[in-house]
């Protein structure tokens, strides 16, 4: 049960019709604490607010914070559902499992984003291109400096209207090789959702903007051979009749839209596989003509077209440089289900209580 703290002022009576992503913010955040001695608090629903955290907090020197980041939609018959939050949560566990954190039982990390999403769900308008993204957070509170996990922990979760990560079109993205740096390494914390992951990518994405490119391919570490991940999503090529993405190593994030589009791709009569993949080999088979297509997934980016490869051996183009048929019929698979236009075997579409 979640209880309830002075609302916020303001609150929006309107959905946001020109979201972007990542600023506009809903009107409430739900608080939990976390401590050795007593567990968990509730939940507490309260208005979006600034926090008041002390200078010296474990989680501001040394990185103890984990995140998830998945989307709610309005359904085709106005209710709103969210997608495949077990899933998600699940992965949240295992974040703060690698990170030495308390885990949040399941059915809480679900209840808490029915919770948020049934308050601020009048924010979303009625475009099938805007989503509620829901961002569920949790980072080390104990006020000390000295090296070691904290003893106390605080969870929340805010959420914001967002249009498309690329802009509301589907439209073909270059994306840029990078040779100087690595996102993960194997043993490392490649294959969870941490903030950690992320700053160290900012310099190697400033090189492929200047370069004329949205994001960055990372190679994998050892060998600095094989594809693996984008910035923020995961890589599909398809050859024909097949969809192939590169393996789970460890050091790559298994996206849940990254399981999703594996299934869509199945069902709709596609062969898929998960193998490595390297640059030089990728790179021919664009040459070729064996890769028809390239895209990549994410809850940010659901399903993204990608027609040019900027590299230091020289660029490549994709066969399909405009949206191929492949990727775009994974995408409307994709997006159907969000919005509850198709039917859901495996039951990923939650339905908000």
């Amino acid at each position: 049960m979640v209880t309830t703290a002075e609302p916020a002022t303001g609150l929006r009576s309107t959905a946001v019709r020109n979201p972007g992503h990542g600023e506009s913010f809903t009107d409430h955040m739900i608080v939990m604490d976390w401590s050795e001695e007593r567990g968990w608090t509730r939940p507490e629903l309260t208005g979006l607010q600034n926090l008041s955290i002390h200078p010296a907090m474990i989680g501001l020197h040394y990185g103890q914070v984990a995140f998830e980041g998945l989307k709610a939609h309005r359904r085709a018959d106005g209710a709103m559902g969210v997608w495949r939050p077990v899933d998600h949560a699940l992965r949240f566990q295992r974040s703060c499992r690698r990170l030495a954190m308390p885990e949040l039982s399941v059915d809480t990390f679900v209840a808490v984003i029915d919770q948020l999403v049934g308050v601020d769900k009048d924010a979303l308008s009625d475009d099938p291109s805007h989503s509620i993204y829901l961002r569920p957070l949790m980072f080390a509170t104990d006020t000390t400096l000295m090296l070691g996990p904290s003893r106390t922990y605080r969870f929340l979760l805010m959420a914001f209207v967002a249009g498309g990560f690329f802009g509301d079109s589907v439209e073909s993205v270059s994306v840029y090789v990078s040779h100087d740096f690595s996102r993960a390494f194997p043993g490392g914390t490649g294959d969870v959702k941490i903030a950690g992951n992320y700053a160290p990518s900012f310099l190697a994405q400033r090189q492929a903007e200047a370069a004329g490119c949205r994001q960055v391919v990372w190679l994998d570490a050892r060998e600095r051979r094989y594809i693996e991940e984008m910035g923020g999503m995961n890589l599909f090529l398809v050859r024909g009749d097949r969809v192939i993405t590169p393996q789970l190593t460890g050091t790559v994030l298994p996206g849940v839209t990254r399981d999703t589009v594996l299934t869509l791709a199945r069902r709709l009569g596609y062969d898929t596989s998960e193998e490595r993949i390297s640059l030089d080999d990728w790179r021919a088979e664009c040459a070729s003509g064996v890769v028809t297509e390239v895209f990549a997934c994410g809850t940010a980016a659901v399903v993204t077209p990608v027609g040019r490869v900027c590299d230091a051996d020289g660029d490549f183009t994709i066969a399909a440089t405009r949206p191929g048929p492949v990727t775009l019929a994974l995408r409307k698979a994709l997006t159907d289900l969000h919005h509850g236009l198709a039917a859901d075997p495996n039951a990923w579409l939650h339905h908000c209580r």
